[in-house]
């Protein structure tokens, strides 16, 4: 009699997970980046009383100075610190070493201004700095990120890891068509980015509501997406004074009407939901 042998059928593979991108990232809903199509439409002002606006409700909150190369953070705080993030790219310190207090209530990791290197950096260095942030964004409430202008390796590498990303700009057409394409590629490059609209130095808060309706209507008509709008601010010459003394809006001069605009939208913030975790 022959005995037949049977050869066991090996189990089915598993389907292969994909690869991560190196600059992709989980986004951590208690992170915000503020970015901007252009320069000067007041992005780094914004990052820093939002900021101190959340710290001011006893909420533990990091500023992140991720504009590397044009970083004025510290600069618009009064602070000359000693370790920034230029010492940690040069690796003096790690990223955790280099956070320090600020006088107004919340934590900073300060940038380091005029330095091409840290331009430069290659996607290796900028995914290590990223995922380092997002270790010690465990450790507070909110963590606010101060984006460079554009669209640049840099911004996109942090802006993956923001639950939330604003956009700031004004009235002027430049603004809004770089905010248009900043909106474009962020949706281009992940179609869950939460992408919300600031409409700064506004004469009034209904002009600001009308300079969001243009953008948001070339967004929907071209992208098939609407941006929330997130807020409104209004120009307020108390802002210019406070840059000027190097001193926080909200310390100098707390009552004012960007003051006001800025409580209303980290309201906005909390009372809108957060995007859904991948």
């Amino acid at each position: 009699m022959t005995v037949m042998t049977m050869t066991p059928t090996p189990p089915p593979s598993s389907p292969a997970r994909p690869v991560r991108h190196p600059a992709a990232a989980v986004r951590q809903s208690n992170v915000i980046a503020i970015a901007s199509g252009k320069g000067g439409v007041g992005k780094t002002w914004l990052s820093v009383t939002l900021a101190h606006t959340f710290a001011r409700q006893g909420q533990r909150v990091l500023l992140f100075d991720g504009d590397i190369g044009l970083a004025n953070v510290d600069i618009q705080l009064g602070l000359m610190p000693d370790r920034d993030l230029g010492s940690v790219i040069a690796g003096r310190f790690s990223l955790a070493d280099a956070v320090m207090p600020s006088e107004a209530g919340f934590d900073i990791i300060a940038g380091k201004s005029g330095s091409a290197s840290l331009a430069t950096l290659d996607q290796t260095a900028m995914t290590t700095i990223r995922d380092e942030l997002m270790q010690l964004a465990k450790s507070y409430d909110r963590v606010i990120i101060d984006l460079g202008a554009g669209v640049d390796a840099v911004v996109r590498t942090f802006s993956a890891a923001a639950g939330i990303t604003l956009v700031v700009t004004n009235d002027e057409p430049t603004a809004l068509t770089d905010a248009y394409a900043y909106i474009k590629l962020a949706r281009m490059a992940d179609r869950n980015a939460d992408v919300r609209v600031v409409i700064n130095i506004a004469p009034t808060t209904r002009e600001g509501e009308r300079t969001y309706a243009k953008l948001n209507k070339a967004a929907e008509n071209f992208l098939k997406y609407s941006p929330p709008l997130a807020g409104v601010i209004r120009r307020d010459d108390k802002v210019r004074d406070a840059i000027r003394n190097q001193v926080p809006l909200l310390t100098r001069h707390p009552m004012c009407e960007a003051a006001e605009d800025v409580e209303a939208l980290m309201n906005s913030l909390l009372r809108m939901p957060l995007p859904a975790q991948p």
